[in-house]
C-alpha cells in the first residue's frame, strides 16, 4: 500500500537515460530536476519546497495573466478567480495546485494527466495531459488536450522552466531569442501593444548577457533554427536551447534576481513556452478552439550540448 506523501509537489517521478536525470512532480507536473552529466539544465528547487516563481510548472487552459480575471464569452462575461492579488489578475491557468496522475510511465518517460473541470469564469470540461521523455539530446515535452465539453473550449498553453548551465553563473549566460516584437505592459504586467524589438532593449536576437537584462516580458514574431527559439551560451561554449513547434508561436523571459538556490537567493532565468499570448482570452491572440470530443496537441522541448 502506498504511503502518503508529505511533499509539497506530491509524488516525485524519476526518469532516467543514460547520464541524463530528470524529476518530474505529481502536483502542476512541473520539471523539479533535470541535469545531463551531473549538469543541472534547469534551476532546480527542494523536494520540500513548492515551486518558487511557478518554476517548471504547466500553465493550462491559459499562460500569463488575464486582466481583473474577466473575459467576454458570447456576449456572457466570465469571472475567473483572482490568483494574482496584488495586481488583480487571474495568472497561470487552473492547475498550479493540481496532482496529475500517471497515465503512462516508462524508465525514460512519463504521461500524466489532470482534468480542468468546469469552474468560476471557465465553464469547459477538458481532459490535459503532459508527456515527459529523455530523448538523444535533450527533454522532450508533449501536450494534449480532449475537449469533453458540449461547446466549443478556448485553451492557451504554457510552461515555466527555469533554465540553466551547471554552476555557470547565470549573470555570465548570454541569452538570445529570436523574437521579432515584444508586447509592451502596464504596471499590472498586462499588455497594451505589440512592438518591434528593434532598436529597443528587447531585442535579444544577437544574444544579450543574462546579468545585464530586467525582463518580464512575453515576445512574438517569433522565428525558429531549426526549432530553437531560445539559446543560453555559457562562455565555455556550452549551450542550453528551447525548442519549439509551431503551435508555440509566443514565448516568455522573466528574471528574478531573488530566485531560492542552494547558496542563497540569486539571479534566475525563465524562459517559457506559450501557444497564446497575455491576456488572450481577451485579445484572442494564439488562443486555440478546441471543438467538443476533439484533441489538440503541441509540443516545446529543451536541449543541451556540452
Amino acid at each position: 500500500m502506498n504511503q502518503p506523501t508529505t511533499e509539497p509537489t506530491g509524488t516525485q517521478h524519476v526518469l532516467t537515460r543514460g547520464d541524463a536525470r530528470a524529476v518530474i512532480t505529481e502536483v502542476a507536473a512541473s520539471v523539479r530536476e533535470y541535469s545531463v552529466g551531473g549538469v543541472d539544465i534547469v534551476q532546480p528547487y527542494p523536494e520540500l519546497s513548492s515551486p518558487p516563481f511557478a518554476s517548471g510548472i504547466i500553465l493550462m487552459p491559459w499562460p500569463n495573466r488575464v486582466a481583473d480575471g474577466r473575459w467576454n464569452l458570447g456576449g456572457v462575461t466570465q469571472q475567473l478567480d483572482i490568483t494574482e492579488p496584488a495586481k488583480n489578475n487571474a495568472i497561470h491557468g487552473l492547475l498550479r495546485y493540481t496532482g496529475y496522475r500517471v497515465d503512462d510511465r516508462t524508465d525514460e518517460s512519463i504521461t500524466l494527466a489532470a482534468t480542468v473541470f468546469p469552474q468560476h469564469g471557465y465553464p469547459f470540461h477538458l481532459e490535459t495531459t503532459v508527456r515527459y521523455e529523455l530523448v538523444d539530446g535533450g527533454l522532450a515535452v508533449t501536450h494534449g488536450v480532449r475537449n469533453l465539453s458540449s461547446d466549443t473550449a478556448p485553451v492557451g498553453i504554457g510552461a515555466h522552466p527555469f533554465l540553466t548551465i551547471g554552476d555557470v553563473p547565470t549573470e555570465d549566460l548570454v541569452l538570445t531569442v529570436h523574437a521579432s516584437t515584444y508586447f509592451d505592459v502596464d504596471a499590472r504586467l498586462l499588455p497594451h501593444g505589440e512592438l518591434s524589438v528593434v532598436g529597443t532593449r528587447y531585442d535579444l536576437r544577437n544574444g544579450v548577457r543574462v546579468g545585464d537584462l530586467e525582463l518580464d516580458t512575453a515576445f512574438g514574431g517569433v522565428s525558429t533554427r531549426d526549432g530553437v527559439v531560445a539559446v543560453l551560451q555559457a562562455p565555455d561554449g556550452r549551450e542550453v536551447r528551447l525548442v519549439q513547434d509551431d503551435a508555440h508561436p509566443y514565448v516568455q523571459v522573466f528574471t528574478t534576481r531573488t530566485y531560492p538556490k542552494k547558496d542563497g537567493a540569486g539571479l534566475a532565468v525563465a524562459i517559457e513556452p506559450m501557444t497564446a499570448a497575455p491576456d488572450a482570452l481577451n485579445s484572442g491572440l494564439g488562443l486555440h478552439w478546441v471543438e467538443p470530443g476533439a484533441t489538440w496537441n503541441a509540443g516545446w522541448g529543451i536541449q543541451y550540448s556540452g
